[in-house]
């Protein structure tokens, strides 16, 4: 309680009080170390070989001449808490100069004769030890200090051993505020296990993760590896389900700001970070040479897709980029981030809905684009069963107006982007999609302009409407998660992962191809769910559960990437593959007339039983309650409309 008490006086001193501190300390050093260098070289406490008044005349002097020497050598510059690798460097500078300084006045003053030269040497390795150890000393004392005072820390675990996890060990040290006492180390490279690291002992990946923070009571883990792999990610947030910890990381090289401190940079572990793959390595060239200096529109601009297409495409130049899009909004959005990211960039936002042909034709008409990404489209399943006719109209006629129209005004890159739900779909969305891929292949065979390509990939990390934005918003209301089948899985990927693969994908075709974009590996959305609540610091089943509520109108367990008798064949690129697709039915555009022309009134089984005639492969699920529900307000508002008749006459 003393010595926590003599700490606390001597942190709370002005700057000028603890100066004077450490210049008194430093002095005090100066003339026991001398004094002690004479005693040891005499080989008695009391040098016998110097006369009492000479003796006290030389400490005088050598302790006056070297505490000056230290100042101006700036060793009261440091911080004592602080000190570190350079502290102790300026420290054994300031020590040497001092020495030699005050050998050089014993031999002006010629009482070299009566000193002995060996006193200086060991002079001046005390003098390192006892200046650096007291500075250290002093640092030790106020780290323990820092625990010893705080009631509420919280125990952290840093994982990684090199750079990093050293740098970010000292900068949560010397951050007193934090509260936060890192109390081990967890070595990923097997290199350091077993060792210590700042006293802390280092552990390997082969010990049991849960039981390393349980026993230690960790309440935080700081993962110190920039570009640690999605498979290390998910092992350490696995091992956390059950526990309250709060997980961060430092950014990817990428995104790291060098000069700032780690620390300062730490950022909540996302699930992209969990679902991560390596980084995609474009072909560059192809994709200069196929954007840069040209015409270029977007349909469907300020959606998830389109508006990483319109960033990835400003990177290279292009010299008009067209943003077409309905949502007001979404545009907006989009322009603002454009004006400030790419300022130089030539862009026309248009407000315009691909179902109006006069619209689009108007576009098309006064940019006159040469290449064309069609993103337009609506992607939510349970609301693309609840209103077929809007998925028609906007997945099929849009797409076929945008078609007919690039066609008629000789783009040379048309790009439809599909989706994996259009392989052997379930529902109306997916049927639509498949459909709209069908109708570019129909277009390509009617010209010998325009390249008609089609990308076709699964779902997208944080897109609107996908599972993720959804799962963070119930973990931030308390829950339930909701899960529709435990068995569910869907292919991932990010939103700059599959923008960049569709450009890609563009450079590759020749016309007429379904591109297929290599997603990698299932994940069970059940497991993304756990993963989500363990990154939030929550308990499964304790602060929050998840409930199954059953598969939607139109979903299905599993997402396929090819239909049955596509051959999948590879490309130029490693993630691109190409499906040799199907001839299309020679009543393909007859009923495709039919479908499109069909009434808003019609009810969703007559709209799944057209889609049926043209996708082959189009199996409905899920559909009953739809249907009871489409014919109980049918027959309601067909009763209500005699009603109304009955009170006119």
């Amino acid at each position: 309680m003393q010595k926590t008490t003599v700490l606390q006086k001597i942190q709370n001193f002005k700057p000028k009080q603890k100066i004077l501190l450490a210049i008194t300390s430093d002095t005090f050093f100066a003339f026991t170390s001398f004094y002690f260098a004479l005693s040891i070289r005499d080989g008695n406490l009391f040098p016998t070989y110097i006369p009492l008044e000479y003796l006290i005349i030389i400490l005088i002097i050598n302790t006056v001449v070297q505490s000056f020497t230290f100042y101006l050598n700036g060793l009261y510059k440091g911080i004592w808490r602080y000190s570190s690798t350079p502290d102790l460097l300026r420290l054994i500078k300031g020590a040497t100069i001092a020495v030699l300084t005050s050998t050089s006045i014993f031999f002006l003053f010629n009482r070299l004769d009566m000193i002995p030269r060996s006193a200086f040497i060991i002079d001046w390795l005390l003098l390192v030890v006892s200046l650096g150890g007291s500075r250290f000393a002093y640092r030790l004392l106020t780290d323990d200090l820092n625990f010893v005072t705080t009631k509420n820390y919280k125990n952290a675990l840093i994982v990684g051993t090199g750079s990093g996890g050293e740098r970010l060990f000292r900068e949560i040290r010397a951050q007193k505020s934090l509260e936060i006492k890192v109390v081990a180390f967890l070595d990923v490279n097997k290199t350091d296990h077993g060792r210590h690291l700042h006293g802390l002992p280092i552990f390997g990946q082969q010990e049991h993760y849960t039981s390393i923070i349980r026993d230690r009571n960790i309440s935080k883990i700081f993962i110190a590896i920039p570009d640690a792999s999605p498979d290390l990610l998910r092992m350490i947030v696995d091992s956390c389900n059950d526990l309250d910890v709060e997980i961060k990381t430092i950014p990817k090289m990428t995104d790291f700001f060098g000069k700032k401190s780690y620390l300062s940079q730490l950022r909540n572990l996302e699930p992209e970070d969990l679902l991560g793959r390596k980084q995609v390595v474009l072909d560059t060239t192809s994709i200069e040479n196929m954007l840069s200096g040209k015409k270029i529109l977007v349909t469907g601009a300020g959606g998830s897709i389109g508006s990483e297409l319109c960033n990835q495409i400003a990177k290279f130049k292009p010299k008009h980029l067209i943003l077409f899009e309905q949502n007001e909004f979404n545009l907006y959005q989009l322009e603002r981030n454009l004006k400030i990211t790419y300022p130089q960039l030539n862009y026309t936002t248009i407000i315009g809905d691909v179902k109006n042909r006069d619209s689009v034709e108007c576009t098309f008409k006064k940019f006159q684009p040469e290449i064309v990404f069609h993103a337009a489209a609506y992607k939510h399943v349970p609301l693309m069963e609840e209103n077929p006719y809007q998925s028609v109209q906007t997945n099929i006629l849009g797409t076929k107006t945008v078609a007919e129209i690039s066609s008629k005004y000789l783009v040379d890159r048309f790009v439809l982007i599909s989706t994996d739900k259009a392989v052997n779909p379930t529902n109306v969305m997916g049927a639509t999609k498949r459909t709209a891929e069908m109708v570019c292949l129909h277009t390509q065979k009617e010209t010998s302009k325009t390249k008609f390509m089609i990308v076709r990939f699964g779902n997208v990390l944080g897109s609107s409407g996908s599972v993720i934005p959804l799962f963070k918003k119930q973990i931030q209301d308390g829950g339930p998660i909701t899960v529709t089948h435990k068995d569910i899985e869907r292919y991932f990927m990010s939103i700059p992962e599959a923008s960049r693969l569709v450009l890609q994908a563009g450079t590759i075709g020749n016309g007429g191809e379904i591109f297929v974009l290599d997603m990698g590996s299932p994940v069970k959305i059940v497991d993304l769910a756990k993963q989500m609540i363990a990154l939030a610091g929550l308990r499964l089943n304790h602060d929050i559960s998840i409930i199954f509520t059953g598969l939607r109108p139109g979903e299905k367990l599993y997402e396929e990437l090819l239909i049955k008798e596509e051959n999948i064949l590879p490309t130029t690129h490693s993630l691109v593959k190409v499906a040799k697709s199907r001839p299309l039915s020679e009543c393909f555009y007859e009923n495709l007339k039919g479908l499109i022309t069909a009434s808003e009134s019609n009810s969703p089984r007559e709209f799944r039983e057209s889609l049926k005639k043209i996708v082959k492969d189009y199996n409905p699920q899920n559909t009953t309650v739809i249907d009871q529900c489409f014919e109980k307000n049918s027959s309601n508002l067909l009763k209500n409309l005699k009603d109304e008749c009955k009170n006119i006459q």
